[in-house]
């Protein structure tokens, strides 16, 4: 029962869907966490401290933070895979000689496509940069991630990287968020505009939210 669902186009739409809206909720949460680096050095490495003790004594320390992580490890390669895979299906069903063009259609799917793509590669660097160090640009420190933070985005091509990431982001958000709601049966003629409207406002939120934190470097709020 479970491949049939999973073979179907219905089936992958709605894995991309799910998937998509639990890294929603994971990237409103993660958003909210970065803002606390605006109150100083302090509340922002106690916060960090707090993620990795979350559920003690009953959970171990970090095992609630490695918990998260295998669910959004699961939920990014669901996603990825299903939307490699309905992309594969939708350019073998093309026929070849198939001229007509919906300007409006291959926008958005080259949007979310190269978008997918580039946030796949930013997470990868993301997670060297500031769990593992591994191409940090400073001295990465242990315990200390405000340090970390204000390292990164003290370089131009930190900035960079992390800006055009998070405008990708908007831009998968904006579209994603609307295609899920379709998938998922909440669009309808009277809901729409409110779908639409809550897409762009969540994007353009999480995009601000997130520059905003290289951009409070960069001005010398943050440092």
């Amino acid at each position: 029962m479970a491949r049939t669902v999973w073979d179907s186009t219905v089936g992958k739409k709605t894995v991309m869907a799910v998937s998509g809206l639990v890294m929603l909720l994971y990237l409103v949460a993660h958003m909210i966490g970065n803002l606390k680096i605006f109150f100083g050095t302090t509340e922002f490495n106690e916060y960090a401290h707090w993620l990795r003790t979350v559920g003690e004594p009953f959970m171990h320390y970090e095992w609630t933070l490695w918990l998260i992580r295998v669910v959004l490890v699961v939920a990014v390669v669901a996603h990825a895979v299903s939307a490699f895979q309905l992309s594969r299906r939708g350019i073998k069903a093309r026929p070849s000689k198939y001229v007509h063009k919906r300007k409006r259609a291959d926008y958005a799917t080259r949007t979310m496509r190269w978008g997918g793509i580039i946030l796949g590669l930013f997470i990868v660097w993301h997670i060297l940069d500031l769990t593992t160090g591994t191409v940090h640009s400073g001295g990465f420190e242990t315990g200390k991630p405000y340090q970390n933070v204000v390292d990164t985005f003290s370089t131009w091509y930190g900035n960079t990287i992390y800006i055009a990431a998070m405008l990708a982001l908007g831009l998968h958000i904006r579209h994603g968020f609307w295609s899920a709601a379709q998938t998922l049966g909440a669009g309808s003629r009277t809901r729409d505009r409110a779908l639409k409207t809550t897409a762009n406002v969540l994007a353009l939120l999480l995009t601000i939210g997130f520059v905003a934190v290289p951009v409070g470097v960069m001005t010398g709020v943050v440092s």
